[in-house]
């Protein structure tokens, strides 16, 4: 478990990178764009590339949401079933989630494969393979997560803990941690409270 945790992070941090970059870069191309229609010399490449960098961003920050879990869920219906049942939905959902992306990456290589040798209308130099590639990777890098994130969800599923029950816990013993530091006790938050 502590190598599936070690490899986790790893591939958190590797994420949050890959997403903060092409963040970064996305917001830098639609602010030369902006400036550039501005004084009427719009760049001819600029609808097509921050298109494929949205795409890139989704799939990144998707599998980054994978990863912590962040994905919508409806973990209040699933923690209301038996015990049994509810383990049996997680294993379907999870069987699902990772046969759908395994599909989805297998589409991605024949994609790549259809595609193979043409290039981008305004940047000719860039091979559509290359823009397309994140179809493939991005579904790869979802299953990871799943995987990594598996052994704790299923964990907190058998024990009828929710995420957001967990979110709740976690903020209340940091406002806790916080109001003690300032030294601040229960009765003076409630009479600032009613004031």
């Amino acid at each position: 478990m502590a190598f599936v945790n070690r490899l986790s992070r790893w591939l958190e941090t590797l994420l949050e990178i890959i997403t903060a970059f092409l963040m970064v870069t996305l917001t830098l191309v639609v602010l030369y764009a902006v400036v550039t229609r501005y004084i009427g010399r719009t760049p001819s490449w600029y609808d097509e590339v921050a298109a494929i960098m949205l795409v890139w961003l989704t799939y990144y920050a998707g599998a980054l949401a994978a990863l912590k879990r962040g994905h919508i869920g409806v973990d209040g219906v699933l923690r209301a079933m038996p015990l049994k049942m509810r383990m049996a939905i997680s294993y379907l959902s999870e069987a699902l989630f990772i046969g759908f992306f395994l599909i989805l990456g297998w589409a991605g290589l024949v994609v790549l494969d259809v595609m193979q040798g043409m290039a981008l209308i305004t940047l000719r130099w860039v091979p559509i393979t290359f823009t397309q590639s994140v179809i493939p990777i991005g579904s790869a890098l979802f299953v990871i997560a799943q995987l990594l994130s598996m052994p704790s969800y299923l964990a907190k599923v058998r024990q009828g803990v929710s995420r957001e029950e967990e979110e709740i816990r976690q903020a209340i013993a940091e406002a806790e941690r916080e109001n003690t530091q300032a030294g601040l006790t229960v009765d003076d938050i409630t009479e600032n409270n009613r004031s």
